[in-house]
């Protein structure tokens, strides 16, 4: 029985195909790998600094390390108003 050359063929092909998708599939894991091990900061919009999360009153906000801006993400302006709004100063201002 002899071997049909272009199932041969066909058959070294695949096996080429795969064996570099696998090689792309593991470079593309070490490069998400190594992504994720970087803390992923965030830059200060106002200067050079680096944005660390910071808790207040159980409401994560941004405050900057270097000029001390504090930077909200969306709803957590309304989560502040809605604590102070016992009567806080805070609240007061957007009344």
């Amino acid at each position: 029985m002899p071997v049909d050359l272009d199932d041969r063929g066909r058959a070294l092909e695949n096996d080429y195909f795969r064996r570099k998708e696998q090689e792309l599939i593991e470079k593309m894991r070490t490069k998400l790998a190594s992504h994720d091990a970087k803390t992923l900061e965030l830059g200060c919009p106002k200067c050079d600094g680096t944005l660390m999360e910071t808790d207040y009153e159980n409401i994560k906000i941004d405050v900057c390390n270097k000029c001390s801006g504090v930077w909200l993400d969306a709803g957590e302006l309304a989560q502040v108003v809605d604590k102070e709004a016992e009567g806080g100063w805070f609240a007061g201002l957007f009344k």
